[in-house]
């Protein structure tokens, strides 16, 4: 009969996996709006409902005002791009066939052949993928539509009275576990919060540096470049590479390696001081994931759910991490070193750490 049960729990998960998926979205929203509301609310001696009104349309015109400024030359930049595209292609594979006859190992390879169509096979592979996730979402535009308006009105329902989310959630745990469940919704909606502000912070400092070095490194479509590595900043690791590596395969076509590297260099500058500088200060402990982990779970939320795997794939193992955190080892191993102090309190297992001894 457990059996059983536990199948039709995962088939049933399994064919609502899309829906589960729109409320995660709309959760990460309503953790966006609800932080701003309670700002508003607690310095401001605001009503909530005035909070989230103010929040929301501040919101909007952030961002209405970033994309009429950056929007339509972006838009001209990726035009350019594109439409040159071939022409860079070309240039590229005949400056690396060039460079390859120069090595012995390298002369019989595909890499010599100028006419062997390797940096556009490259190219086509890497945006096959990404294509083929996107095609469905843009040919559905009337489901895409209702989601969206889905999403964002079950976001502002959860921002709007969380608490009343909350305490449902909780009264479904037993009496005297709801402590715990108290404790694991507080880290998680913490955790949440700082990767959201962590993220958008992250986003816009890359974006924005890359696009001024690249305009000073004299490259082409550096804003249609920065905006791109803005973006894709959510993906951890393989946004980096792809970001880095891009503008530098747009210069190799020149055939100034000087700059090629200079590029590179620029990129790899750029991530690392945000690295270090914005996840230790807006991220902190709350989502510290160890790397491995943080790259499979990339791998398998863009394999099984696309495009918007890789953009939920961190907050969901976070979100993880939370959970085995305070039920694994909290409650089944009996160890909460690893809880801060303000949880321990909420779920009544506050104790004072032992420190090690000196000598």
């Amino acid at each position: 009969m457990a059996l059983f049960v536990a199948a039709l729990a995962i088939w049933f998960l399994i064919r609502v996996v899309d829906v589960l998926l729109l409320l995660f979205l709309a959760v990460l929203l309503a953790v966006y709006l609800s932080s701003l509301t309670d700002y508003l609310e607690g310095r401001m001696r605001m009503r909530r409902w005035v909070g989230l009104t103010i929040a929301c349309a501040g919101t909007f015109i952030i961002v209405a005002g970033l994309a009429a400024l950056i929007f339509p030359p972006v838009v001209d930049q990726t035009q350019a791009l594109v439409s040159g595209l071939p022409q860079t292609l070309t240039n590229v594979q005949n400056v690396m066939a060039d460079w390859a006859q120069r090595y012995p190992f390298l002369r019989r390879t595909e890499l010599a052949d100028p006419q062997s169509g390797l940096v556009a096979k490259l190219i086509n592979d890497a945006t096959g993928y990404l294509s083929s996730s996107l095609v469905p979402y843009l040919r559905a535009g009337g489901k895409l539509f209702i989601e969206g308006v889905s999403v964002l009105v079950m976001a502002l329902y959860l921002a709007r009275a969380p608490a009343l989310y909350r305490d449902g959630v909780v009264s479904l745990v037993a009496p005297r576990r709801r402590a715990v469940a108290v404790g694991v919704l507080d880290d998680a909606g913490a955790t949440l919060r700082a990767w959201l502000t962590g993220q958008i912070l992250a986003m816009f400092v890359l974006g924005s540096l890359t696009a001024l070095g690249l305009l000073v490194l004299g490259v082409p479509y550096w804003l249609a470049f920065g905006a791109f590595t803005g973006l894709v900043a959510v993906v951890p690791f393989f946004g980096t590479i792809v970001s880095t590596l891009l503008p530098a395969l747009f210069v190799v076509g020149t055939g100034d390696w000087v700059k090629v590297v200079a590029v590179i260099s620029l990129g790899v500058l750029v991530h690392v001081a945000e690295a270090n500088l914005v996840a230790p200060l807006i991220m902190e402990r709350k989502v510290s994931l160890p790397p491995v982990l943080t790259i499979a779970s990339v791998l398998v939320m863009g394999t099984l759910l696309g495009v918007i795997g890789l953009i939920v794939a961190v907050p969901v193992l976070a979100v993880t991490m939370v959970f085995l955190r305070h039920i694994v080892q909290g409650e089944i191993y009996g160890d909460t070193s690893h809880l801060e102090p303000a949880v321990l309190k909420v779920s009544g297992q506050f104790r004072v750490p032992k420190t090690k001894s000196s000598g």
